[in-house]
């Protein structure tokens, strides 16, 4: 599925040569495409426990060094697993960019009957709390207008993606919500660690639980705002609340917070409206949420 202008096609039989010229202690595993994919990777499971991960453009080439160098600072801190690599392939003639080898984590996303909300709310804010608790020392600082860095450098982008998305949106309930995320004072405190993109698709629930976050992609230091996003963007509205309340951070944080739901939700919509319906479809839930929650 082509996602993006510059991706990378990644099949089978190319991750294949890669394992068996560069980490050939994998070479009699069986490999298959894992169905279920995001915007950055293609994932192939390799024997029962593992999965290659294959950034798919340039955007995603940085992550396997940075999962390297920090989850295993991160893991021991944390209430649930997460993906450190067990080993790292190199770009060659036939792939342009780093990849890694990660353990296989059992767990679906999270979806209506897999788990309860609220109990997922509390676990999600569980894991939160603990990643934003973690010494900061020797992180990497997020810079630029990545997230966890003030929100109104992505303003151009968001209102560009208005106009594009047309009548999809309803544009002045819409800049009203966005400008209001805008007007929230920056982050006062000392930068944390932060995920940066938890979605429903880089949480894994097994048994009824929060068992597993992945895709770590937008980890760095910077303001929380952005890990309150699954409040409107990942939560049914029931437990909006509670994540929030677990959270505990002030006013100002949750509006950034739903300016780091409102603005990606937004620029996704016209981006994947034609190659990943679905994403599209989801951002415009997150719209409605987020105009719900500020005129309720």
């Amino acid at each position: 599925m082509q996602m993006h202008d510059d991706q990378v096609a990644v099949t089978q039989e190319l991750v294949r040569g890669l394992l068996d010229r560069q980490l050939p202690q994998y070479t009699g595993l069986p490999l298959r495409p894992v169905a279920e994919h995001g915007t950055d990777h293609s994932l192939f499971r390799l024997g029962e426990d593992l999965v290659v991960r294959m950034p798919v453009y340039a955007g995603s080439a940085d992550q396997a060094a940075s999962d390297a160098r920090w989850l295993p600072v991160l893991a021991p801190h944390l209430p649930v697993a997460v993906p450190v690599p067990v080993a790292l392939g190199e770009p060659d003639e036939t792939y342009p960019f780093p990849w890694s080898v990660v353990p296989w984590l059992p767990g679906t996303p999270p979806a209506p009957g897999n788990a309860d909300p609220h109990a997922l709310a509390a676990d999600l804010a569980g894991f939160v709390r603990d990643l934003h608790a973690v010494d900061t020392s020797g992180g990497p600082a997020k810079t630029g207008t990545s997230r966890g860095t003030p929100i109104r450098g992505w303003d151009p982008h968001v209102r560009a993606a208005i106009d594009e998305a047309g009548d999809r949106v309803d544009r002045p309930r819409v800049l009203a919500a966005w400008e209001d995320c805008l007007a929230a004072p920056d982050w006062p405190g000392d930068p944390v660690w932060i995920h940066g993109d938890l979605l429903a698709g880089n949480l894994l629930v097994h048994e009824g639980r929060l068992s597993a976050v992945i895709d770590f992609g937008a980890l760095g230091l910077g303001d929380p705002a952005p890990d309150l996003q699954p409040a409107w963007a990942t939560l049914p509205s029931e437990a909006r609340a509670a994540y929030l309340d677990a959270l505990g951070y002030d006013d100002d944080t949750v509006r950034r917070g739903r300016g780091w739901a409102l603005g990606p939700a937004l620029t996704g919509i016209p981006y994947y409206w034609d190659t990943v319906p679905a994403f599209a479809q989801r951002g415009l839930r997150t719209v409605a949420a987020v105009l719900a929650d500020l005129e309720r």
